[in-house]
């Protein structure tokens, strides 16, 4: 009876599923919808139904199960609340060890175990520390020091987006502060960024290809690569933040290498390289000149880190 490991990123909408061989590599994968009504007391179960049929179809044994949540989780498996899923505070690594059987069981961040997957078959291979950057609709990290997860005391490690980057905020971020990263550097900040006009600058935006048409995170970077004023001046500004924030992060963490992901992320190397510009003017003269590189596992990232959290 051959061997196999399971990783499992749990989101809001969807369960994705990954079988991986003895040798880490991935057979095959599915998703299931994630049942959230009624405080997302299926989810668990739902998951345990999914590997049990896929371990009767081929005649295997489970030997690991990882799974990533989006939410704050500790080293010993608590989960400490998922608002998405509507989980509060409990053992997700007990529970799901009780309901299937296998003792190798181990829950992350959904954010981290990405982070650990792009380090270990994407983005990040060929480091053992790293630091990955989410950029979609908002902003989510991950801190991988000598190949473990920076989880923190309460499970928080590696939320980057939340960081103060700007004094003069006024509008309040999702988490209630003001300043965020996240502001300037999700998708939606960027737009936001040029809908307002927040960075600096003497492009209008009357005189850019954006005037009169829906204003995306794409078309902005489309736009700079097009020599557009107003838009380079909009990327400008969100290379400065964003490379600000990393500087930030690598004065405490001192990684090998950043990995940026997320749909912001298709627009290219564009994104590397005026945030690896602006990322050595903030950052000291022995942490410049850090490795930058795109995230290549996608959707992905998620099941190749949650498998390797149990494949060790």
């Amino acid at each position: 009876m051959a061997n196999y490991y399971i990783g499992v990123d749990v989101g809001g909408t969807t369960v994705k599923m990954g079988l991986f061989s003895e040798a880490g590599e991935l057979e095959e994968k599915w998703e299931i919808p994630t049942r959230t009504e009624e405080g997302g007391k299926n989810i668990l179960p739902d998951i345990v139904e999914s590997i049990e049929k896929k371990r009767e179809s081929l005649g295997a044994h489970i030997n690991g199960i990882g799974m990533g949540v989006p939410g704050p989780v500790t080293d010993d498996g608590v989960v400490l609340k998922c608002a998405n899923l509507g989980w509060g505070v409990f053992s997700a690594k007990n529970e799901l060890a009780s309901l299937t059987g296998v003792g190798n069981v181990q829950v992350a961040n959904d954010a981290n175990i990405a982070a650990l997957g792009e380090m270990w078959k994407g983005g990040g291979r060929g480091f053992d520390s790293i630091v990955m950057v989410t950029l979609g609709t908002g902003v989510g990290g991950g801190i991988i020091i000598r190949g473990k997860i920076l989880t923190g005391s309460m499970g928080a490690g590696g939320e980057i987006g939340h960081m103060k980057v700007r004094q003069d905020e006024t509008e309040s971020c999702n988490c209630g502060g003001q300043g965020c990263l996240e502001q300037y550097t999700s998708a939606t900040g960027i737009v936001r960024m040029a809908k307002k006009k927040l960075h600096p600058g003497s492009a209008k935006l009357e005189d850019s290809c954006l005037n009169g048409k829906e204003i995306t995170a794409k078309a902005i970077f489309d736009g700079a690569k097009a020599d557009d004023a107003y838009c380079k001046e909009v990327v400008e500004e969100f290379g400065r933040v964003l490379g600000l924030g990393l500087a930030n992060v690598a004065q405490v963490v001192d990684p090998e290498a950043f990995v940026i992901g997320g749909g912001v992320s298709r627009a290219g190397e564009i994104i590397l390289d005026v945030t690896k510009r602006y990322y050595n003017d903030h950052v000291m003269f022995a942490l410049q000149n850090k490795e930058f590189r795109l995230a290549e596992l996608g959707n992905d990232a998620g099941i190749y880190g949650a498998a390797k959290l149990v494949l060790e």
